[in-house]
């Protein structure tokens, strides 16, 4: 029996991509599909699935933000990974204060020790999901030292506990 791919390659950081459609609207949600892919200039990349609230957004205005959640907000992360923003204000349901951001449209999330706004550079099918890389225009560094919760399948999260160090 083949495992699936998210099963495989884990843990995975969680983040909380927030968007917003050509009205104005808002919206929320929780990924593990995620990596940066170059330091200078910065990349970030993430995959979804083209039926996802958060494409259709990304398709009419196409910026996000990447907010890194710490480990106090597993509810939160929670709540934005198993609503859609198609009929629910998750940003109400999970008590999550936004701010605007600077250079892109979608708002940040205020309790999240790093924010990256990001435009959209590029976006192709690759299998069952989207590949979208975005140009990071401006981040947000509020904490450098936070427990990233982590995500390993389905309903399975972690938190890194302890800091080690290899001199090797």
């Amino acid at each position: 029996m083949s495992e699936k791919i998210s099963k495989i390659l884990f843990p995975r950081l969680v983040v909380l991509i927030t968007t917003c459609g050509m009205d104005g609207k808002a919206n929320v949600s929780t990924f593990s599909f995620i990596m940066p892919i170059s330091f200078q200039p910065k990349y970030v990349a993430f995959a979804v699935v083209p039926t996802r609230y958060t494409f259709k957004n990304l398709k009419e205005v196409p910026e996000f933000v990447i907010n890194i959640p710490n480990e106090k907000m597993l509810k939160e992360v929670w709540v934005c990974g198993t609503r859609s923003g198609r009929d629910t204000d998750k940003f109400k349901l999970a008590e999550l204060k936004t701010e605007a951001s600077v250079k892109v449209k979608p708002l940040r999330i205020e309790k999240c020790p790093i924010q990256l706004e990001c435009k959209v550079e590029f976006m192709r099918e690759f299998g069952d999901h989207y590949l979208i890389v975005g140009k990071v225009l401006e981040e947000h560094v509020k904490e450098k030292e936070f427990k990233p919760i982590l995500h390993y399948s389905g309903n399975e999260f972690y938190v890194v506990g302890e800091k080690v160090s290899y001199g090797g």
